[in-house]
């Protein structure tokens, strides 16, 4: 190990991350500057990876849970070889620069994950673990290793007391995720000042009881931190948290260690103090010594990647079944063709029970298909049959318990679509969307396919009140950009809806389910099937121009269907809009053809009547813009005037 380049290595990236973060008048030096030796031993010797080519399939994970210390990650890709260059780092936070002010996926190669909302950076890790032994037990043989490579991940004080790390952290610690390694920059400082006045627990009996190994030792001793790191390596039955302890913007002489290192520019003059005592010369400065060491580094690292390609090589020509697997795994497409369940009219089912169906026949397809529930497996109707649990004595199982933990598994399910090869799901109640929001709107951000099953999906959740009987969630979710809500009308619509999501790519879809049966109806569009597609298709077809068209939404479709038969002298068209904003992109010509301009149109949803406006007056629109109530279902509906006859007598008006 050349110590002396690692830092080298170190100053390089402290005089980067200040000149950068002053330049851009704006970001977070404290952690780039206090964990830069860190930084230096992880990218020149720890990670097993290959800066020529970010997407090896098998290389090490790094992941920054704490964002916010953005110029340490760009500092090092940009030193390692990574396509950052020297202007990127110098138009830091600018617009158009991939050195944005937190990590964002996609935006430079060697980001491996959108970070900067504490916490949800560990949790993502874990997911990738997960997904990295999923793959290990499924592809390597006895004879060949074809997946084998850890996950790293940096957190700091405030990853740590975000409450989604504890979810995440517990989860690993029972799952024995023996190739995860946390590092923890344990500098006792946050934005309003030290740690004493919020976080004084013991984080590493806090770990311990996790089920995680647990090791200490010093931010700026290299060589320590790689003993460390072997010693966590050698642990595979447990997680390890690794405790360095740092000062937060070490090198500048008047903030180092204080709360005024942490989230703004250092300052002309300390910066230039800074440089004094560290011996930088100049702006952006970068040390020979530095350079050379990475050249030389990445020539041991592509031969490392061809001996693994030489591996894979022989692998593939052994076990081709297994190869024309990976092939479809990495590719993006089903391995085997899909055979949707059928139905007849008049079958009564719920949503939920449908989509099970559904989410049983994809898997089947998709076998790289893999997720799980938070503890409602049965009421969220995802159990996946004969494809095993995921487990410390079953890594190839498919389905995984999360336990209570919405947040986490969220955040984990993004991680096992972000390791790559996977395709994941995640479920709960759709009231329980709340708590996992957050990493849901990340999923949109990075455009991850994750699909979320959301059942219990509105008022008709009955007896289990207020608490459970999702009113305003529809609404909200329609408004994150990127997603794709989709709430199917009856069981066939459900498989449909299944398919539109394996079809996503580019963003997550959220399957809105009901708890109650549905009766499977006529639907009058022959092409129903593919205009669905659109968002919305035709399902009672009015004879001749229709007088009114009821645009309803899932378990609201039958509701209309019954208003309209009750309608009498209106002519009345049904539409199912089992996706209000996929429809609302369409050309206008398609939305004309299905919801005709100039006629009256009346909407029937049980949530709030929000963004409906776009699509009939208020008068016309029936919704419920208020808390639910305890009681039976039906017997609920009609408490809050939600019926096929009030519908009528709205459409008669």
């Amino acid at each position: 190990m050349n110590v002396k380049a690692l830092e080298k290595t170190a100053l390089s990236v402290r005089a980067l991350s200040m000149d950068a973060i002053q330049k851009a008048n704006s970001g977070h030096p404290g952690l780039p500057l206090g964990a830069a030796e860190l930084g230096a031993v992880l990218y020149g010797e720890l990670l097993r990876h290959d800066p020529a080519d970010p997407s090896w399939a098998d290389r090490d994970r790094f992941v920054l849970s704490a964002g916010h210390g953005s110029m340490f990650l760009y500092s090092l890709l940009h030193l390692s070889g990574y396509k950052v260059s020297l202007d990127d780092i110098k138009n830091f936070r600018q617009i158009g620069s991939p050195c944005a002010g937190h990590p964002e996926y996609g935006m430079a190669p060697g980001i491996e994950t959108t970070t900067g909302p504490l916490g949800q950076g560990i949790a993502t890790a874990v997911g990738m673990a997960v997904a990295e032994a999923m793959l290990a037990a499924r592809f390597n043989t006895a004879a060949h290793k074809v997946v084998d490579h850890f996950t790293y991940v940096l957190v700091g004080d405030g990853c740590l007391q975000e409450g989604i790390s504890s979810e995440a952290s517990s989860f690993a610690g029972h799952q024995k995720l023996g190739k995860l390694i946390a590092f923890y920059d344990s500098n006792k400082i946050t934005i309003d000042g030290n740690t004493d006045l919020t976080f004084t627990e013991d984080v590493k009996k806090r770990y311990e009881a996790y089920g995680w190994q647990v090791l200490s030792g010093s931010m700026y001793d290299i060589e320590g931190i790689a003993k460390l790191t072997a010693q966590a390596k050698a642990e595979t039955g447990k997680p390890s948290l690794i405790v360095l302890t740092s000062i937060i913007g070490k090198g500048a002489p008047t903030k180092q260690n204080t709360a005024g290192a942490h989230g703004a520019p250092l300052g002309v003059d300390e910066i230039a103090a800074a440089k004094k005592n560290l011996g930088i010369e100049g702006d952006f400065f970068v040390a020979p010594e530095a350079l050379d060491y990475f050249k030389t580094k990445r020539d041991e690292w592509k031969k490392a990647h061809d001996s693994w390609k030489a591996v894979f090589d022989a692998w593939a020509k052994a076990n081709p079944a297994k190869k024309a697997e990976w092939d479809a795994f990495f590719s993006g497409k089903s391995l085997n063709a899909v055979e949707l369940p059928t139905y007849s009219l008049g079958d009564k089912l719920a949503t939920r029970a449908a989509s099970n169906k559904a989410l049983v026949a994809e898997a089947k397809a998709w076998t790289n298909l893999v997720g799980g529930s938070a503890d409602l497996q049965g009421p969220n109707a995802v159990a996946l049959a004969d494809s095993g649990v995921f487990s410390p004595s079953d890594r190839a199982g498919r389905y995984i318990y999360y336990g209570i933990r919405e947040f986490a598994m969220a955040a984990i399910a993004n991680g096992i679509s972000l390791h790559g090869g996977l395709r994941s799901f995640c479920a709960t109640f759709l009231v329980f969307v709340d708590y996992l929001r957050p990493a849901l709107r990340l999923s949109a951000l990075m455009k991850q396919p994750v699909a979320y099953v959301m059942t219990h999906d509105s008022i008709y959740v009955g007896e289990d009140g207020p608490t459970h009987q999702p009113i305003e969630h529809l609404s909200s979710l329609r408004v994150i950009p990127n997603v794709r809500v989709l709430r199917p009308g009856d069981a066939e619509e459900t498989a449909a809806a299944w398919e539109m999501t394996m079809a996503q790519t580019d963003g997550p879809t959220v399957l809105a389910l009901t708890r109650q049966n549905l009766p499977v109806y006529a639907k009058a569009d022959p092409d129903w099937r593919e205009t669905i597609k659109t968002g919305a298709y035709v399902v009672k077809k009015a004879d001749g121009k229709p007088d009114v068209v009821v645009i309803a939404t899932g378990s609201e479709v039958s509701l209309a269907l019954d208003a309209a038969a009750k309608a009498a002298g209106k002519k009345v068209q049904v539409v199912s809009m089992v996706s209000r904003e996929l429809f609302e992109s369409q050309p206008q010509a398609v939305r004309d053809a299905i919801v005709p301009a100039g006629v009256r149109t009346v909407v029937c949803e049980a949530g709030v009547r929000s963004g409906w406006e776009r699509w009939a007056k208020v008068e016309d629109i029936m919704s419920i813009d208020r808390f639910g109530e305890s009681g039976p279902a039906e017997k609920v509906a009609a408490h809050l005037g939600f019926t096929s006859d009030a519908l009528a007598a709205l459409i008669a008006k």
